[in-house]
């Protein structure tokens, strides 16, 4: 009994509580908001918060160090149903990017998935082959580079170009973090910079086009009565009832793609700048995890991918509701409203405190203990 005490004890000083208290005050702010826009959007919420949860421990408790050799499994199975989406998708507001389960009727979206996938499988490949001192060669970093842009290239087909460059963000900022020769970034930044102007004349679509243009132009409606909502707020927000922008229904989905938005109305630039600071802190406490972590690549892979995923959702959604970035489907994570971020964001984190919490203990044997591996 007393062995199990010390067991359990050792497994709960390696959880990372703070990375889970940081995230509370976002689920607050953002319930908050959604509920003044509309109570049952805010019920649905509390609904996806529970399936979040669900997800997390779940995820905590599989023992993803033993079961790596299921990693790559997983990531051409997910490939395989992007591969599907082609074939057998279904079309939502012009774009085929959701499967629907036959009997049951609900749908997928696999693109989403894929950041998951494409993370552990980043972890797996890291944590056998370790960079040496001066960083990966041309034929690893070539490898590494194959398991990220063929998704890529099958979700920006869908078209959903916007996920699929945060899927390639976030990989090559992986691989950044983990350590690549100089030289061979210079050269692809070279490469892309005398092949930007090809891409967007032969690689973008119409509306994606439409969309820079309008960057550069005159903003769109929803990012005019984005920046009306933001200005009418002030240093400290205005009532409720004040809010004309989101309560008369001016701001276009103001609950889930910009509600930042929203929260500039309430709660002014000191609201804004919080909710920033906020996700800053999170962010850093990632990358110190990562940065901690020297000689655990699987664990270093997914506290900066996850860090990098914060970051990119984060500074395009702000952006874009500002009007200094295209308007991109890119809801603000694990705070605009909706369940998808909040069960991927949930599964990663799990994942991670997981690897947190077992990292003295790799086996899990068949009566549920486990051995113990040393440093």
């Amino acid at each position: 009994m007393n062995n199990w005490f010390q067991f359990d004890r050792r497994i709960l000083q390696q959880i990372n509580f703070l990375l889970i208290l940081q995230l509370i005050p976002l689920f607050i702010i953002s319930s908050h908001l959604v509920y003044e826009i509309k109570e049952t959007l805010f019920q649905k919420q509390m609904v996806y918060y529970g399936i979040a949860s669900a997800v997390f421990f779940i995820s905590f408790l599989i023992p993803w160090r033993k079961l790596q050799w299921l990693i790559p499994i997983t990531y051409w199975f997910n490939l395989l149903l992007l591969l599907s989406v082609d074939l057998f998708g279904i079309n939502i507001l012009g774009a085929k990017r959701w499967i629907q389960i036959p009997v049951i009727g609900l749908t997928i979206q696999p693109s989403e998935f894929i950041k998951i996938t494409v993370l552990l499988i980043l972890g797996y490949l890291i944590s056998r082959t370790p960079p040496p001192k001066e960083g990966y060669e041309w034929k690893m970093f070539a490898k590494l580079s194959m398991y990220i842009i063929i998704p890529f290239v099958l979700i920006a087909k869908e078209p959903d170009l916007g996920t699929g460059l945060v899927l390639l963000l976030t990989g090559f900022g992986i691989l950044f973090v983990i350590g690549v020769q100089t030289r061979i970034w210079l050269t692809i930044f070279l490469i892309l910079g005398l092949s930007a102007p090809i891409i967007y004349t032969h690689g973008l679509k119409p509306y994606q086009k439409q969309r820079i243009a309008n960057f550069i132009g005159e903003p769109s409606y929803h990012v005019q009565q984005s920046l009306i909502a933001i200005g009418s707020g002030g240093m400290h927000g205005q009532n409720r009832e004040d809010a004309t922008q989101t309560q008369l229904k001016f701001l276009p989905v103001s609950s889930t793609d910009f509600i930042f938005a929203y929260l500039g109305e309430r709660f002014g630039f000191m609201g804004m700048i919080t909710t920033i600071l906020l996700y800053i802190a999170l962010i850093l406490h990632l990358l110190y995890i990562a940065m901690k972590n020297t000689k655990d690549y699987f664990l270093k892979v997914i506290a900066s991918g996850i860090a990098l995923l914060f970051f990119i959702y984060m500074t395009v959604n702000i952006l874009m509701t500002i009007g200094l970035a295209p308007v991109v489907g890119l809801p603000l994570p694990m705070f605009s409203h909706g369940g998808t971020s909040f069960i991927i964001f949930s599964l990663l984190f799990g994942i991670l405190e997981n690897l947190l919490a077992f990292k003295f203990y790799f086996m899990y044997n068949s009566d549920s203990k486990i051995t113990m591996m040393k440093k």
